[in-house]
């Protein structure tokens, strides 16, 4: 893969050198249990705290409001199944429409158990409107849950208005920041969220690790039980991918502000050489703030597959969208939710970037799509 284009950031990055060092020195070096008493359990309890105040000093958190988990998935279900639990009285759930599949998924499948779930509409940039999370919140309503960075758009939601909305509602807040961090700055002693779900491997870090931000005083119920993690996540820590995630939110906090400006720089020079090249293309969500790594590009009413593919072919990896449902042949629900027909949303193309990406890349791709566009655009005539 040394000579392809990698484009697929958000689905997953590739793990930094640094974490990978870190990691093998852990497996190498540092075989004991975390719950062991002995000398080997005792180093590896130590190297799960540094990476617990690590990733915590990502998120402007204390270590002990971190959970590490298996990934984004676990740590969503953990924070919407919890505040169920905690509120048992309380049945519903505000969410968006554009929400990731394992919250969607999730939310569906408490529908057929007496939940009541209210999924708010987006705009056609994507955006939503703060004044419908409050009109949706009801007395019986236990949480809401939001991503803050959209997977497929890169399109932020206004976290901080909704979490005062939630705070004055008196009403569980859960963000699903697996796309937000390490691309944008994020302090929690500023924004009060109750949770927060993070992945690994969306920040450089491996795959199969994660955390779930609960803030002090609010007592999550367990999806696995066990004393593990102050007995909120049990079974035995998975300390070489923890120690991997460590090192990814320390590289990350360290250099976001360089990292965020160069893609940034990257991703508008991609859209408007695209645009430019390609006189119908159109940016999904280019109008609404955006995380600095993503670009959701429409080609008129092409087949995206078609064009992934031609672009597979030529080294360069992209998406349709969401990794956990680019095996489906349904049209994107993010892009559909935005007023998007079936024939526009299946004719979009999703590109994200990564700290490693190139300006010498990028220009392969302008190099390279307007040709594979009028290939097909020729062949289809």
């Amino acid at each position: 893969m040394s000579d392809s284009i990698y484009l697929d950031n958000n689905a997953t990055t590739p793990v930094a050198p640094e974490c990978l060092d870190a990691m093998l020195a852990c497996l190498r070096d540092n075989h004991g249990n975390p719950s062991s008493k002995h000398r080997a359990g005792e180093r590896a309890k130590q190297l799960v705290n540094e990476a617990r105040a690590l990733t915590a000093g990502l998120l402007g958190a204390a270590p002990a409001e971190i959970v590490f988990t298996s990934g984004g998935t676990e740590g969503n279900h953990l924070a919407i199944l919890g505040a169920l639990a905690l509120n048992p009285d309380k049945r519903h759930v505000v969410t968006s429409a554009v929400e990731h599949p394992s919250t969607l998924q999730l939310l569906r499948h408490l529908e057929s158990h007496g939940v009541r779930v209210t999924l708010l509409p987006v705009d056609a940039e994507g955006r939503l409107d703060p004044a419908a999370i409050e009109a949706a919140i009801a007395p019986d309503t236990a949480l809401i849950s939001l991503l803050w960075a959209n997977n497929e758009t890169g399109v932020l939601f206004p976290v901080e208005a909704v979490a005062c909305i939630a705070r004055e509602q008196n009403v569980l807040l859960h963000l699903d920041a697996v796309q937000a961090v390490g691309k944008i700055d994020i302090d929690l002693k500023q924004v009060p969220v109750d949770f927060l779900s993070l992945s690994g491997h969306k920040l450089h870090a491996p795959k199969g690790v994660g955390a779930l931000f609960v803030r002090k005083g609010v007592k999550l119920p367990p999806l696995l039980f066990g004393h593990q993690e102050r007995a909120r996540r049990g079974g035995t820590e998975n300390v070489p991918g923890i120690v991997g995630l460590g090192v990814a939110a320390a590289l990350a906090l360290e250099a976001m502000e360089a990292d965020t400006a160069r893609m940034r720089a990257l991703r508008d020079r991609l859209e408007r050489g695209v645009v430019e090249r390609i006189p119908f293309a159109r940016v999904n969500g280019a109008g609404a703030a955006r995380v600095a790594n993503t670009s959701n590009i429409r080609f008129g009413d092409m087949e995206a597959e078609i064009i992934l593919d031609r672009l597979d072919r030529a080294g360069i990896c992209a998406a349709l969208g969401a990794a956990c449902t680019a095996g489906g042949s349904e049209p994107s629900h993010v892009l559909t939710a935005m007023g998007l027909d079936r024939r526009a949303a299946r004719a979009s193309v999703r590109f994200s970037l990564s700290r490693y990406t190139t300006d010498a890349e990028i220009g392969r791709v302008l190099e390279l799509l307007p040709g594979i566009v009028d290939g097909l655009t020729a062949v289809a005539a």
